[in-house]
């Protein structure tokens, strides 16, 4: 009962029963990526995301994001190329504990230059 009146009234756990519904009649799957992440498209080019878990857009990985974006045509898949210099994916770690803060940083460099100021 907890987990269907959380389908209906919330959009931060997965889709709503709209999402759902529309999903239902319209979507066609066309992928999943690593976390799990659903992928759909209807006839008219509407892209959406279904998220396995808690909604976070930065939960999306970049070969996707750019699909979803209609910033490339073709499916993200096998023949994405990832080159060696390219880190891991990662979410956004904004407020958390793993977020970078340059004072509990070692190797942060402290200002090495002098601002401008003007002269009086």
């Amino acid at each position: 009962m907890k987990n269907f009146l959380k389908l209906v009234f919330t959009w931060w756990n997965s889709q709503t029963i709209g999402t759902l519904l529309f999903t239902f009649f319209f979507g066609k799957l066309v992928g999943e990526d690593e976390f799990k992440n659903k992928y759909y498209k209807n006839k008219n080019d509407k892209r959406w995301v279904i998220f396995n878990n808690e909604v976070e857009s930065t939960k999306i990985p970049p070969e996707w994001h750019a699909w979803i974006h209609y910033l490339i045509d073709d499916l993200p898949g096998k023949k994405f190329e990832k080159y060696k210099w390219q880190k891991k994916y990662s979410e956004n770690l904004t407020g958390t504990n793993l977020a970078f803060n340059p004072k509990k940083n070692k190797s942060f460099k402290k200002k090495i230059y002098n601002s401008w100021e003007p002269k009086s």
